[in-house]
């Protein structure tokens, strides 16, 4: 379900997004990257460990900053400010959404990445929508084994 769209503007600009379905509610995901960032790496070892993605095999560096929460949405925004990313791209934004799955159990979360690259030879991040998809997936399985 992943979606690409550019700007016309400039071919360094994107954005990415991605959606996944998981059977925890949407206040227990969300709560997870604003209440318990330390537990995400418990949740999701094979992908992140401390700060570190896993990407491809290689090992990739991310530092972020919080840029915004908004809890009534399940809304969490990350900047990612040092390490590998920044390598490649002058700036590069992830956004988090949770919302209860219509008519039914469960949520959606919506990955959006929102990103500058320094050149046109960097390559467009679409591997990093199958890192967003496994990380949802494993933090899932890790709220349900919490129940």
């Amino acid at each position: 379900m992943a979606e690409v769209t550019k700007p016309e503007a400039s071919s360094l600009v994107g954005t990415l997004e991605t959606k996944v379905e998981i059977k925890a509610s949407a206040g227990q995901f969300h709560h997870m990257f604003a209440g318990r960032p330390h537990h995400v790496s418990k949740a999701s070892p094979g992908n992140i460990q401390g700060c570190d993605l896993h990407e491809d095999g290689e090992a990739k560096v991310a530092k972020e900053r919080i840029e915004a929460v908004e809890p009534e949405k399940n809304l969490i925004t990350f900047r990612v400010i040092e390490g590998d990313l920044m390598k490649e791209y002058k700036s590069f934004l992830l956004t988090i959404q949770v919302t209860p799955k219509q008519g039914g159990p469960g949520s959606i979360v919506h990955w959006h990445l929102e990103f500058e690259k320094i050149s046109e030879e960097v390559a467009h991040p679409e591997t990093l929508l199958q890192f967003c998809v496994e990380v949802s997936k494993e933090i899932d399985e890790h709220l349900l084994s919490e129940e």
